[in-house]
Protein backbone atom coordinates (compact mmCIF):
# COMPACT_ATOMS: atom_id res chain seq x y z
CA UNK A 1 0.00 0.00 0.00
CA UNK A 2 1.54 3.31 -0.99
CA UNK A 3 2.63 5.29 1.98
CA UNK A 4 2.34 8.11 0.32
CA UNK A 5 -0.85 8.30 3.21
CA UNK A 6 1.94 8.69 5.35
CA UNK A 7 1.56 12.57 3.45
CA UNK A 8 -2.19 12.62 3.90
CA UNK A 9 -2.00 11.60 7.71
CA UNK A 10 0.99 14.31 8.46
CA UNK A 11 -0.46 17.23 9.84
CA UNK A 12 1.51 19.71 8.39
CA UNK A 13 1.46 18.14 4.81
CA UNK A 14 -0.35 20.80 3.04
CA UNK A 15 -0.52 23.15 0.74
CA UNK A 16 -2.84 20.47 -0.66
CA UNK A 17 -1.10 21.39 -4.76
CA UNK A 18 1.56 19.92 -3.87
CA UNK A 19 1.01 17.11 -2.21
CA UNK A 20 -1.62 16.18 -4.87
CA UNK A 21 1.20 16.68 -7.81
CA UNK A 22 3.87 14.27 -5.77
CA UNK A 23 1.07 12.09 -5.09
CA UNK A 24 1.60 8.92 -7.48
CA UNK A 25 -1.16 7.19 -8.60
CA UNK A 26 -1.64 3.47 -7.51
CA UNK A 27 -2.03 0.73 -10.54
CA UNK A 28 -4.70 -1.14 -11.04
CA UNK A 29 -3.61 -4.43 -8.65
CA UNK A 30 -3.21 -2.23 -6.03
CA UNK A 31 -6.38 -0.95 -5.76
CA UNK A 32 -7.98 -4.43 -6.00
CA UNK A 33 -5.59 -5.68 -3.17
CA UNK A 34 -6.27 -2.75 -1.10
CA UNK A 35 -10.02 -3.47 -1.76
CA UNK A 36 -9.57 -6.76 -0.84
CA UNK A 37 -7.65 -5.76 2.23
CA UNK A 38 -10.19 -4.02 3.44
CA UNK A 39 -13.06 -6.38 3.00
CA UNK A 40 -11.09 -9.41 5.08
CA UNK A 41 -9.71 -6.40 7.56
CA UNK A 42 -12.97 -5.47 8.52
CA UNK A 43 -14.86 -8.76 8.37
CA UNK A 44 -12.08 -9.78 11.34
CA UNK A 45 -13.12 -6.15 13.50
CA UNK A 46 -15.85 -7.48 15.68
CA UNK A 47 -15.89 -11.50 16.25
CA UNK A 48 -13.64 -11.10 18.90
CA UNK A 49 -15.98 -9.23 20.74
CA UNK A 50 -19.41 -11.12 19.16
CA UNK A 51 -17.93 -14.25 19.89
CA UNK A 52 -17.29 -13.72 23.89
CA UNK A 53 -21.16 -12.00 23.76
CA UNK A 54 -22.61 -15.58 22.30
CA UNK A 55 -20.49 -17.30 25.39
CA UNK A 56 -20.68 -14.75 28.29
CA UNK A 57 -22.35 -16.82 30.61
CA UNK A 58 -19.89 -19.92 30.02
CA UNK A 59 -16.73 -17.74 30.09
CA UNK A 60 -18.36 -16.31 33.29
CA UNK A 61 -18.54 -20.14 34.73
CA UNK A 62 -15.42 -21.14 33.10
CA UNK A 63 -13.17 -18.22 35.48
CA UNK A 64 -15.19 -17.23 38.08
CA UNK A 65 -16.41 -13.96 36.76
CA UNK A 66 -19.43 -11.83 38.92
CA UNK A 67 -21.59 -9.87 36.82
CA UNK A 68 -19.62 -6.37 37.47
CA UNK A 69 -16.77 -8.33 36.27
CA UNK A 70 -18.30 -9.44 33.30
CA UNK A 71 -19.22 -6.00 33.08
CA UNK A 72 -15.48 -4.52 33.16
CA UNK A 73 -14.68 -7.54 30.04
CA UNK A 74 -17.50 -5.51 28.17
CA UNK A 75 -16.07 -2.49 28.75
CA UNK A 76 -13.08 -3.37 27.32
CA UNK A 77 -13.49 -2.59 23.75
CA UNK A 78 -13.90 1.07 24.12
CA UNK A 79 -11.34 1.48 26.49
CA UNK A 80 -9.30 0.02 24.03
CA UNK A 81 -10.32 2.36 21.18
CA UNK A 82 -9.84 4.38 22.86
CA UNK A 83 -6.52 4.42 24.30
CA UNK A 84 -4.96 2.69 21.11
CA UNK A 85 -7.09 4.23 18.30
CA UNK A 86 -5.56 7.76 19.40
CA UNK A 87 -2.05 6.30 18.16
CA UNK A 88 -3.19 5.37 15.00
CA UNK A 89 -2.11 8.59 13.12
CA UNK A 90 1.24 8.87 14.86
CA UNK A 91 2.27 4.97 14.00
CA UNK A 92 0.63 5.32 10.69
CA UNK A 93 3.26 8.20 9.82
CA UNK A 94 5.91 6.63 10.98
CA UNK A 95 5.27 3.09 9.37
CA UNK A 96 2.47 3.93 6.88
CA UNK A 97 -1.12 2.88 7.09
CA UNK A 98 -0.99 -0.70 5.60
CA UNK A 99 1.84 -1.93 7.29
CA UNK A 100 0.21 -0.76 10.79
CA UNK A 101 -3.24 -2.47 9.69
CA UNK A 102 -1.13 -5.01 9.13
CA UNK A 103 0.17 -5.46 12.34
CA UNK A 104 -3.28 -5.13 13.59
CA UNK A 105 -4.53 -8.25 11.72
CA UNK A 106 -0.92 -10.09 12.95
CA UNK A 107 -2.24 -8.61 16.82
CA UNK A 108 -6.24 -10.00 16.10
CA UNK A 109 -4.67 -13.27 15.31
CA UNK A 110 -2.66 -13.52 17.83
CA UNK A 111 -4.92 -12.30 20.58
CA UNK A 112 -7.59 -14.71 19.54
CA UNK A 113 -5.30 -17.51 19.47
CA UNK A 114 -4.11 -16.96 22.99
CA UNK A 115 -6.62 -15.53 25.10
CA UNK A 116 -8.92 -19.12 25.48
CA UNK A 117 -6.34 -20.41 27.24
CA UNK A 118 -5.76 -18.18 29.61
CA UNK A 119 -6.85 -19.83 33.45
CA UNK A 120 -7.47 -16.80 34.97
CA UNK A 121 -9.48 -13.42 34.23
CA UNK A 122 -6.52 -10.99 34.42
CA UNK A 123 -4.73 -13.38 31.81
CA UNK A 124 -7.95 -13.11 29.56
CA UNK A 125 -8.66 -9.22 29.74
CA UNK A 126 -4.72 -9.33 28.59
CA UNK A 127 -4.99 -11.66 25.54
CA UNK A 128 -8.54 -9.81 24.78
CA UNK A 129 -6.59 -6.58 24.71
CA UNK A 130 -4.20 -7.75 22.11
CA UNK A 131 -6.53 -8.18 20.01
CA UNK A 132 -8.79 -5.32 20.77
CA UNK A 133 -5.03 -3.15 19.84
CA UNK A 134 -5.29 -4.47 16.27
CA UNK A 135 -8.61 -3.61 15.93
CA UNK A 136 -8.65 -0.02 17.63
CA UNK A 137 -5.67 0.78 14.85
CA UNK A 138 -7.72 -0.52 12.15
CA UNK A 139 -10.55 0.74 12.83
CA UNK A 140 -9.06 4.68 12.35
CA UNK A 141 -7.26 3.77 9.17
CA UNK A 142 -9.72 2.41 7.18
CA UNK A 143 -11.58 6.24 6.29
CA UNK A 144 -8.49 7.25 5.59
CA UNK A 145 -7.53 4.07 3.64
CA UNK A 146 -10.88 4.58 1.94
CA UNK A 147 -10.29 8.25 1.09
CA UNK A 148 -7.12 8.06 -0.03
CA UNK A 149 -7.50 5.15 -2.67
CA UNK A 150 -11.32 5.81 -3.26
CA UNK A 151 -11.07 9.75 -2.78
CA UNK A 152 -14.66 9.74 -5.69
CA UNK A 153 -16.29 6.71 -3.60
CA UNK A 154 -16.71 7.53 -0.22
CA UNK A 155 -20.03 6.58 0.19
CA UNK A 156 -19.77 3.62 -1.71
CA UNK A 157 -16.52 1.92 -0.51
CA UNK A 158 -17.46 2.95 3.31
CA UNK A 159 -20.38 0.93 3.01
CA UNK A 160 -18.68 -2.06 1.31
CA UNK A 161 -15.90 -2.23 4.44
CA UNK A 162 -19.50 -1.41 6.62
CA UNK A 163 -21.27 -4.72 4.68
CA UNK A 164 -18.37 -6.68 5.55
CA UNK A 165 -17.65 -5.40 9.30
CA UNK A 166 -21.57 -6.47 9.70
CA UNK A 167 -20.96 -9.61 8.31
CA UNK A 168 -18.16 -10.97 10.39
CA UNK A 169 -20.04 -9.58 13.52
CA UNK A 170 -23.51 -11.43 12.50
CA UNK A 171 -21.17 -14.59 11.54
CA UNK A 172 -19.41 -14.67 14.68
CA UNK A 173 -22.92 -14.39 16.60
CA UNK A 174 -24.25 -17.13 15.32
CA UNK A 175 -21.86 -19.75 14.53
CA UNK A 176 -20.05 -19.45 17.94
CA UNK A 177 -22.23 -21.64 19.76
CA UNK A 178 -22.86 -24.06 17.07
CA UNK A 179 -18.43 -24.43 16.31
CA UNK A 180 -18.54 -24.73 20.22
CA UNK A 181 -20.97 -27.56 20.41
CA UNK A 182 -19.12 -29.18 17.55
CA UNK A 183 -15.79 -29.20 19.01
CA UNK A 184 -16.89 -31.11 22.06
CA UNK A 185 -18.57 -28.09 23.52
CA UNK A 186 -15.39 -26.13 24.81
CA UNK A 187 -16.02 -23.41 25.06
CA UNK A 188 -12.34 -21.99 24.85
CA UNK A 189 -12.27 -23.91 21.08
CA UNK A 190 -14.93 -21.92 20.04
CA UNK A 191 -13.88 -18.28 21.14
CA UNK A 192 -10.33 -19.74 19.11
CA UNK A 193 -11.24 -20.76 16.24
CA UNK A 194 -12.16 -17.18 15.68
CA UNK A 195 -7.97 -17.14 14.61
CA UNK A 196 -8.15 -18.43 11.52
CA UNK A 197 -10.21 -16.16 9.70
CA UNK A 198 -8.54 -13.09 11.57
CA UNK A 199 -4.64 -14.71 10.01
CA UNK A 200 -6.35 -14.80 6.56
CA UNK A 201 -6.81 -11.54 6.58
CA UNK A 202 -2.83 -10.94 7.56
CA UNK A 203 -2.16 -12.00 3.64
CA UNK A 204 -3.38 -8.84 1.67
CA UNK A 205 -1.58 -6.65 3.89
CA UNK A 206 1.65 -8.32 3.64
CA UNK A 207 1.89 -8.63 -0.44
CA UNK A 208 0.88 -4.92 -0.21
CA UNK A 209 3.59 -3.76 2.00
CA UNK A 210 6.42 -5.98 0.07
CA UNK A 211 6.11 -4.24 -3.11
CA UNK A 212 8.91 -2.21 -4.33
CA UNK A 213 7.07 0.45 -5.88
CA UNK A 214 5.03 1.14 -2.83
CA UNK A 215 8.78 1.32 -0.76
CA UNK A 216 10.23 3.56 -3.25
CA UNK A 217 6.77 5.91 -2.40
CA UNK A 218 7.49 5.56 1.20
CA UNK A 219 11.40 6.88 0.68
CA UNK A 220 9.92 9.86 -1.01
CA UNK A 221 7.24 10.12 1.31
CA UNK A 222 9.70 10.11 4.28
CA UNK A 223 12.14 12.75 2.91
CA UNK A 224 9.16 15.13 2.53
CA UNK A 225 7.79 14.80 6.00
CA UNK A 226 11.21 15.04 7.17
CA UNK A 227 11.52 18.43 4.78
CA UNK A 228 8.07 19.50 6.56
CA UNK A 229 9.15 18.95 9.91
CA UNK A 230 12.70 20.69 9.76
CA UNK A 231 10.58 23.36 8.22
CA UNK A 232 8.72 23.05 11.20
CA UNK A 233 11.40 23.36 13.81
CA UNK A 234 12.97 26.22 12.37
CA UNK A 235 9.35 28.05 13.11
CA UNK A 236 8.22 29.07 9.75
CA UNK A 237 4.99 31.10 9.53
CA UNK A 238 3.65 28.35 6.31
CA UNK A 239 4.72 25.41 8.81
CA UNK A 240 2.95 26.93 11.23
CA UNK A 241 0.11 27.99 9.46
CA UNK A 242 -0.32 24.03 8.52
CA UNK A 243 -0.29 22.69 12.23
CA UNK A 244 -2.67 25.06 13.39
CA UNK A 245 -5.99 23.02 12.10
CA UNK A 246 -4.57 20.29 14.17
CA UNK A 247 -4.38 22.40 16.96
CA UNK A 248 -7.93 23.88 16.55
CA UNK A 249 -9.78 20.78 15.95
CA UNK A 250 -11.04 20.51 19.34
CA UNK A 251 -12.99 24.01 18.91
CA UNK A 252 -14.93 22.61 15.96
CA UNK A 253 -18.72 21.91 17.44
CA UNK A 254 -19.04 19.09 14.34
CA UNK A 255 -16.12 17.55 15.50
CA UNK A 256 -17.53 17.41 18.94
CA UNK A 257 -21.01 16.20 17.84
CA UNK A 258 -19.46 13.54 15.61
CA UNK A 259 -17.41 12.44 18.50
CA UNK A 260 -20.40 12.48 20.79
CA UNK A 261 -22.83 10.62 18.49
CA UNK A 262 -19.73 7.91 18.01
CA UNK A 263 -19.70 7.54 21.05
CA UNK A 264 -23.35 6.98 21.94
CA UNK A 265 -23.98 4.53 18.84
CA UNK A 266 -20.91 2.53 20.04
CA UNK A 267 -22.43 2.55 23.74
CA UNK A 268 -25.39 0.91 22.50
CA UNK A 269 -23.36 -1.57 19.81
CA UNK A 270 -20.77 -2.63 22.62
CA UNK A 271 -23.81 -2.95 25.43
CA UNK A 272 -26.12 -5.06 22.65
CA UNK A 273 -22.75 -7.46 21.50
CA UNK A 274 -21.97 -7.80 25.15
CA UNK A 275 -25.13 -8.29 27.25
CA UNK A 276 -28.27 -9.03 24.18
CA UNK A 277 -27.44 -12.81 23.94
CA UNK A 278 -27.97 -12.93 28.48
CA UNK A 279 -30.93 -10.72 28.09
CA UNK A 280 -32.21 -13.02 25.93
CA UNK A 281 -31.10 -15.98 27.42
CA UNK A 282 -32.45 -15.20 30.94
CA UNK A 283 -35.88 -14.38 29.21
CA UNK A 284 -35.85 -18.19 28.83
CA UNK A 285 -34.79 -18.75 25.17
CA UNK A 286 -31.94 -21.05 24.37
CA UNK A 287 -28.45 -20.80 24.29
CA UNK A 288 -28.40 -21.11 20.22
CA UNK A 289 -31.17 -19.04 19.20
CA UNK A 290 -30.01 -16.02 21.53
CA UNK A 291 -26.87 -16.07 19.45
CA UNK A 292 -28.80 -16.24 16.22
CA UNK A 293 -30.90 -13.06 17.78
CA UNK A 294 -27.57 -11.67 18.28
CA UNK A 295 -26.54 -12.49 14.82
CA UNK A 296 -30.19 -11.15 13.37
CA UNK A 297 -29.51 -7.88 15.27
CA UNK A 298 -25.84 -7.95 13.39
CA UNK A 299 -26.92 -9.12 10.46
CA UNK A 300 -29.15 -5.88 9.60
CA UNK A 301 -25.89 -4.15 8.91
CA UNK A 302 -24.94 -6.17 5.91
CA UNK A 303 -28.03 -4.96 3.31
CA UNK A 304 -27.90 -1.08 5.69
CA UNK A 305 -24.76 -0.48 5.73
CA UNK A 306 -24.27 -0.63 1.58
CA UNK A 307 -27.28 1.46 1.53
CA UNK A 308 -27.50 4.29 4.09
CA UNK A 309 -23.79 5.73 3.31
CA UNK A 310 -24.86 5.69 -0.06
CA UNK A 311 -27.65 7.58 0.94
CA UNK A 312 -26.11 10.10 3.50
CA UNK A 313 -23.48 10.58 0.85
CA UNK A 314 -26.37 12.15 -1.26
CA UNK A 315 -28.09 14.32 1.12
CA UNK A 316 -26.42 17.93 2.26
CA UNK A 317 -27.75 17.26 6.10
CA UNK A 318 -28.22 13.35 7.53
CA UNK A 319 -30.07 14.65 10.12
CA UNK A 320 -33.43 12.64 9.16
CA UNK A 321 -31.53 9.28 8.87
CA UNK A 322 -29.89 9.47 12.43
CA UNK A 323 -34.21 10.46 13.77
CA UNK A 324 -35.09 7.45 12.03
CA UNK A 325 -32.68 4.88 13.22
CA UNK A 326 -32.81 6.09 16.84
CA UNK A 327 -36.49 5.74 16.24
CA UNK A 328 -36.05 2.27 16.02
CA UNK A 329 -33.84 1.71 18.77
CA UNK A 330 -36.36 3.28 20.98
CA UNK A 331 -38.90 0.76 19.73
CA UNK A 332 -36.90 -2.17 20.26
CA UNK A 333 -35.54 -1.33 23.58
CA UNK A 334 -39.21 -0.52 24.73
CA UNK A 335 -39.82 -4.23 23.21
CA UNK A 336 -37.22 -5.82 24.98
CA UNK A 337 -38.82 -4.41 28.50
CA UNK A 338 -41.83 -5.46 28.30
CA UNK A 339 -41.92 -8.76 26.35
CA UNK A 340 -38.06 -9.65 25.54
CA UNK A 341 -38.88 -13.34 24.66
CA UNK A 342 -42.49 -12.53 23.03
CA UNK A 343 -41.36 -10.56 20.25
CA UNK A 344 -37.44 -11.18 20.52
CA UNK A 345 -37.10 -11.90 16.58
CA UNK A 346 -38.49 -8.11 16.05
CA UNK A 347 -36.73 -6.77 18.77
CA UNK A 348 -33.27 -8.31 17.11
CA UNK A 349 -34.74 -6.50 13.72
CA UNK A 350 -35.32 -2.97 15.32
CA UNK A 351 -32.00 -2.79 17.26
CA UNK A 352 -30.10 -4.37 14.13
CA UNK A 353 -31.50 -1.19 11.81
CA UNK A 354 -30.07 1.52 14.97
CA UNK A 355 -26.62 -0.05 15.30
CA UNK A 356 -26.24 1.15 11.43
CA UNK A 357 -25.69 4.50 12.82
CA UNK A 358 -22.53 3.06 13.05
CA UNK A 359 -21.26 3.35 9.03
CA UNK A 360 -23.61 6.31 9.00
CA UNK A 361 -20.97 7.96 11.36
CA UNK A 362 -18.22 6.80 9.37
CA UNK A 363 -19.83 8.09 6.32
CA UNK A 364 -20.03 11.61 8.18
CA UNK A 365 -16.47 11.75 9.12
CA UNK A 366 -15.49 11.21 5.56
CA UNK A 367 -17.99 14.10 4.49
CA UNK A 368 -16.96 16.82 7.82
CA UNK A 369 -13.28 17.35 5.69
CA UNK A 370 -12.58 18.66 2.95
CA UNK A 371 -9.49 17.46 2.73
CA UNK A 372 -7.83 13.88 3.12
CA UNK A 373 -5.68 15.37 6.35
CA UNK A 374 -8.92 16.77 7.94
CA UNK A 375 -10.62 12.91 7.67
CA UNK A 376 -7.41 11.93 9.41
CA UNK A 377 -7.63 14.23 12.20
CA UNK A 378 -11.19 14.14 12.53
CA UNK A 379 -11.13 9.86 12.40
CA UNK A 380 -8.80 10.15 15.09
CA UNK A 381 -10.71 12.54 17.45
CA UNK A 382 -14.20 11.44 16.58
CA UNK A 383 -13.25 7.75 17.32
CA UNK A 384 -10.99 7.85 20.36
CA UNK A 385 -13.00 10.73 21.91
CA UNK A 386 -16.22 8.44 21.05
CA UNK A 387 -14.26 5.38 22.81
CA UNK A 388 -13.77 7.08 25.66
CA UNK A 389 -17.62 8.42 26.16
CA UNK A 390 -18.74 4.83 25.43
CA UNK A 391 -16.61 3.22 28.00
CA UNK A 392 -19.14 2.98 31.06
CA UNK A 393 -21.68 1.80 29.34
CA UNK A 394 -21.19 -1.53 29.50
CA UNK A 395 -19.84 -1.85 32.93
CA UNK A 396 -22.82 0.06 33.91
CA UNK A 397 -24.84 -2.22 32.60
CA UNK A 398 -23.19 -4.87 34.35
CA UNK A 399 -23.04 -3.34 37.69
CA UNK A 400 -26.99 -2.71 37.38
CA UNK A 401 -28.02 -6.12 36.34
CA UNK A 402 -26.42 -7.59 39.50
CA UNK A 403 -27.13 -5.35 42.10
CA UNK A 404 -31.04 -5.17 40.77
CA UNK A 405 -31.19 -8.62 39.29
CA UNK A 406 -32.88 -7.99 36.59
CA UNK A 407 -32.81 -6.22 33.30
CA UNK A 408 -35.65 -3.46 33.87
CA UNK A 409 -33.14 -0.51 34.92
CA UNK A 410 -30.28 -2.06 32.28
CA UNK A 411 -32.49 -1.61 29.28
CA UNK A 412 -33.98 1.92 30.88
CA UNK A 413 -30.31 2.83 30.49
CA UNK A 414 -29.96 1.83 27.07
CA UNK A 415 -33.13 3.52 26.08
CA UNK A 416 -32.13 6.71 27.95
CA UNK A 417 -28.65 7.36 25.97
CA UNK A 418 -30.56 7.00 22.85
CA UNK A 419 -31.98 10.46 23.18
CA UNK A 420 -28.70 12.69 23.56
CA UNK A 421 -27.45 10.36 20.24
CA UNK A 422 -30.53 11.39 18.34
CA UNK A 423 -29.41 15.06 19.39
CA UNK A 424 -25.77 14.50 18.58
CA UNK A 425 -26.22 13.14 15.54
CA UNK A 426 -28.59 15.62 14.43
CA UNK A 427 -25.84 18.53 15.16
CA UNK A 428 -23.44 16.19 13.17
CA UNK A 429 -25.69 15.85 10.13
CA UNK A 430 -25.62 19.13 9.10
CA UNK A 431 -23.58 20.56 6.01
CA UNK A 432 -20.45 22.11 7.06
CA UNK A 433 -16.99 20.79 7.67
CA UNK A 434 -14.51 21.24 10.65
CA UNK A 435 -12.59 23.61 8.30
CA UNK A 436 -15.53 26.02 8.30
CA UNK A 437 -15.35 26.09 12.43
CA UNK A 438 -11.34 26.21 12.73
Amino acid sequence: MPDDETKILAPAAEPRVAADAARPQPAAWTVKLVMAGIVLAAVNLRPAITSLGALLEEVRDGLGMSGSVAGVLTSVPPLCFAVFGVMSPRLARRFGPGAVVCAGMVAITAGLVIRPFMSGTAGFLAASALALMGIAVSNVLMPVIVKRYFPDRVGTMTGLYSMALALGTALAAALTVPLTDGLGGSWRLGLGVWAVLAAVAVLPWIALIKDRSITAANAANAAGAAAVEAQGAAGTADAARSQAPVRRITSSRTAWALACFFGLQATAAYITMGWMPQIFRDAGVSAGTAGLLLAVTMVMGVPLAFVIPRLASRMKNQGPIVVALGACGLVGYAGLYLAPSGGAWVWALLLGISNCSFPLALTMIGMRSRSGAGVVRLSAFAQSTGYLISIPGPLLVGVLYQHSGGWGLPIALMAGLMVPQIAAGILAGRDRTIEDES
